[in-house]
């Protein structure tokens, strides 16, 4: 299922990019879309855009000329004398793919009616420089200054794409010529818009960038706080990934500039590419987590864990000025697939297997590799610039990250479950040491908690009984019957001592045949005898175990807190006593143990 959703998003971008494509095509008029498709040397010169009130915007594309300027240093005066050597663009609309040289851009204009008032913008932030000369009937009128390398504040235009403002008049014959220099690819698409139109599309963006910022923001703070809460890596793995994603996309569609740093210079001016790297870092780390791929598959864990260790080294490179923008944007563009390429098999593996982490990781590189090919064959100049082609990869890549919450949310669920496992052997342990394995009363160990608050509070109004008891006639029982036989026995024993007592009473056995009791809140010695009488009255009656009738009696010994002691070993010492001399006196009968015998016998002296 997984394979076949991965192989359906490929299709469906292909169909999208062509889509696109002919889209851009069919939509221009006749000529332009047969000059779209010509070679540059058939095309003729450029017709002028001619612009009228009745359009809010038209597109400049179809009406450009180039021409380059390999060494970069020609000025308005040398572009004038080789007019005759633009040419056309070819490829596809608004893209020149990746390029060294500098390029300059003619756009002839002219105003059939209206205020004349247009603004004309580059909707591409990450160009550097761009130098614009407006000229009317040949002479320069207008030169502005644009690009990142721009402070934002020296801009013509406060906005984020690259923009001037134009008063044309009617019947006069402009010319508009851009000299672009970048690092970056060129992506040129131009468009001049009445300022109504302009400002009502930047709104549109900025309205959009901030819906999917908002969404990317929660998300952080999500996985950020489960982080801190859980203290598992993976939730902060993840919260780099998405930082680096979020970082990347407010740099590279101008939000960053425009509204958190004012100048991109220095080491600011690589943060698009140095994001990628960051997420690489952080999302390599993730990927491992997520696939538990440290037990499940060595091999490709190692290969995650060096290409993070390869992106990290790569970014402080960066950061350190050792490689410029171009180099740091090759490089994380080189090891962005490789991850996908070495995990996606393991995880087609975990997927089959019915893994439900592997199938939404698979999802989302499924949506996530259609928009990454997209914006590469954007960025070489394979694909038309138009606004679904350029903000799929960001659609894309945020269609991941919601889809990988499911992955932080089964991780969530896991954890659960183990800390519930975990606890419930905790208990069990807990269990084993506190509590007798055969009758499930509390043993020793688990008597003496109880003991120790009891005689805490204990005070002068209110007596704490301790009874040791000890069963008449079981050796005979186990004997006769088997040692299975006993077993039960005791069981059943620890059952109707139980049922003869309060709530708050407590139960226990310390070993063999013998139980202790202690009782709290008794009046004195009057109601202690009489808990004991009816406890011996209990064993009247006959045991029935696996249909054989037996009979065992009680001899019981207790003492008193706080008149025989208020220390737990003292009051066991006096009760044993007491309980062997009932014995000697003849069983089935109880007797209290005082100071003096508690210090004449029993096997608790020291």
């Amino acid at each position: 299922m997984p394979c076949r959703l991965i192989h359906l998003l490929n299709c469906l971008f292909v169909i999208w990019g062509l889509a696109g494509w002919s889209g851009a095509v069919a939509g221009a008029p006749p000529e332009v879309a047969r000059d779209a498709m010509a070679p540059a040397a058939q095309r003729g010169p450029p017709w002028p855009l001619v612009l009228h009130d009745m359009q809010s915007s038209a597109a400049a594309w179809p009406h450009v000329s180039l021409l380059s300027d390999p060494g970069g240093s020609w000025t308005v005066a040398d572009v004038r004398q080789r007019l005759a050597d633009f040419a056309p663009p070819s490829g596809p609309t608004s893209n020149l793919g990746p390029r060294r040289d500098a390029v300059w851009l003619r756009l002839p204009l002219q105003v059939a009616s209206g205020d004349g008032r247009w603004v004309i913008d580059i909707d591409y932030p990450p160009l550097n420089r761009i130098e614009l000369t407006l000229l009317a009937n040949g002479q320069p009128v207008l030169h502005r200054l644009l690009g990142n390398e721009i402070a934002f504040a020296q801009r013509p235009l406060h906005v984020r794409p690259h923009a001037v403002a134009l008063q044309l008049v009617p019947g006069v014959n402009y010319e508009v010529l851009l000299r672009v220099s970048t690092t970056s690819s060129m992506l040129l698409p131009i468009t001049l818009s009445k300022p109504d139109a302009f400002y009502a599309r930047e709104n549109a963006v900025q309205l959009l960038q901030g819906v999917l910022g908002g969404v990317a923001l929660a998300l952080l703070a999500y996985s950020l706080v489960n982080w801190l809460s859980l203290r598992d890596p993976m939730f902060l793995q993840y919260a780099g990934l998405l930082l680096g994603v979020s970082t990347f996309f407010i740099s590279y569609f101008g939000i960053g500039q425009q509204h958190f740093w004012s100048e991109q210079t220095g080491l600011i001016a690589k943060i698009a590419p140095m994001s990628v790297l960051l997420a690489l870092v952080a999302g390599n780390l993730f990927v491992a987590s997520a696939l538990d791929t440290r037990s499940r598959n060595r091999w490709v864990h190692r290969g995650l864990q060096s290409l993070s260790a390869l992106a990290a080294c790569i970014l402080i490179a960066a950061l350190a000025g050792a490689l410029d923008y171009r180099q740091t944007q090759l490089l994380a563009t080189v090891i962005g697939p490789l991850p996908i390429v070495l995990v996606v098999p393991a995880a087609f593996r975990q997927a089959r297997a019915g893994e439900s982490v592997a199938v939404y990781m698979l999802i989302g590189w499924g949506a996530y590799m259609a928009g990454a090919l997209v914006m590469a064959m954007l960025l070489r100049g394979y694909l038309p610039v138009e606004f679904w082609l350029q903000h799929l990869f960001q659609f894309a890549s945020l269609f991941e990250m919601l889809v990988w919450t499911r992955v932080l949310g089964l991780r969530i669920d896991g954890l659960r479950h183990s800390a519930a496992r975990s606890e419930l052997e905790k208990q069990a342990l807990i269990s084993l040491a506190y509590t007798d394995a055969l009758t499930g009363l509390p043993n020793r160990r688990g008597l003496a908690l109880p003991l120790a608050t009891a005689l805490a509070a204990c005070r002068g109004d209110s007596a704490l009984a301790l009874f040791l008891l000890d069963l008449d006639g079981f050796k005979l029982v186990n004997d006769r019957l088997g040692h299975d036989a006993g077993d039960a026995l005791l069981v059943q024993v620890g059952q109707r001592m139980r049922r003869q007592l309060r709530h708050s009473d407590v139960v226990a056995r310390l070993g063999g045949d013998e139980f202790v009791i202690m009782a709290t809140g008794l009046a004195g010695e009057a109601e202690a005898m009489a808990l004991g009488r009816k406890l011996l009255d209990a064993f009247l009656q006959p045991f029935d175990i696996d249909g054989q009738t037996c009979r065992v009696g009680l001899t019981i010994g207790f003492a008193l807190a706080p008149g025989d002691g208020q220390n737990a070993g003292d009051l066991l010492k006096r009760a044993d006593a007491a309980m062997y001399a009932g014995k000697q006196a003849g069983r089935h009968c109880i007797h209290r143990g005082g100071a003096a015998l508690g210090l004449a016998a029993g096997r608790f002296s020291s």
